[in-house]
């Protein structure tokens, strides 16, 4: 049986997931989605990058998980990525959904124009509120679906924006599978598609918004499981 450890992206926290644990678990694996320090039911905990990686190798050596397939959506591909070479021979994939990859030395906030994080980071006590409503349009999200990311969303910890990331070897070296959700911009970021020419890798597309747990739950259950059956 597959473990499926699911890890959302900024500001959400294992709440996210709620549409994609069932059909994981009627297709036969277990699922288990991770809330991350400082976020939802741990909001208030310190909380940092380094902090991030070490709440998913905890989950997986509480657990004893075996036969695991790591999924990190948006910011927690980075976390992500450096918990999949931790665990070692725990784990069978990594599932990058629509993700920032870790870069060693360099943080999620240097992979693209990040002036506006940062200055809402200095406006609020180094925390990055959830973004306005209006930010979501044209990500195939209902009116329903917005409120919910955004009311249930939590302000982020700065500190896992800006700490480099740290890798013991190449990335491109670990079995993955990078979904693509293609109404969040149709080309992969220069350092994913730089992996993905790894034999290891593969690009599976999502005509889809950035939140396809929300948007396409179905769809994208389907495509964890498909990428848990490759080796």
């Amino acid at each position: 049986m597959t473990h499926f450890v699911l890890v959302a992206g900024t500001w959400l926290g294992a709440w996210a997931w709620d549409e994609v644990v069932p059909g994981l678990r009627e297709a036969g694996h277990e699922a288990h989605a991770v809330t991350l320090s400082g976020l939802a039911e741990k909001k208030g905990l310190p909380a940092g990058l380094h902090t991030h990686v070490q709440d998913i190798v905890d989950h997986v050596e509480r657990h004893d998980l075996r036969d695991v397939v790591l999924v990190g959506h948006s910011y927690s591909g980075i976390p992500v990525g450096q918990a999949a070479e931790r665990i070692g021979d725990r784990l069978r994939r990594v599932v990058f959904v629509d993700a920032g990859v870790p870069v060693d030395g360099q943080s999620f906030l240097s992979s693209f124009d990040s002036a506006p994080v940062r200055q809402a980071l200095d406006a609020h006590d180094g925390f990055w509120p959830p973004l306005p409503p209006s930010e979501y349009a044209g990500q195939e999200l209902t009116d329903e679906q917005i409120d919910r990311i955004v009311t249930g969303g939590t302000p982020y910890p700065g500190a896992s924006l800006t700490e480099p990331a740290v890798l013991k070897g190449p990335l491109g070296e670990l079995p993955a599978t990078y979904v693509k959700c293609l109404l969040d911009g149709a080309e992969p970021m220069p350092p994913v598609a730089e992996l993905l020419r790894s034999e290891r890798w593969e690009l599976v597309e999502m005509d889809t918004g950035h939140w396809p747990m929300f948007s396409r739950p179905r769809e994208l259950t389907r495509v964890l499981v498909e990428s848990a059956a490759r080796h």
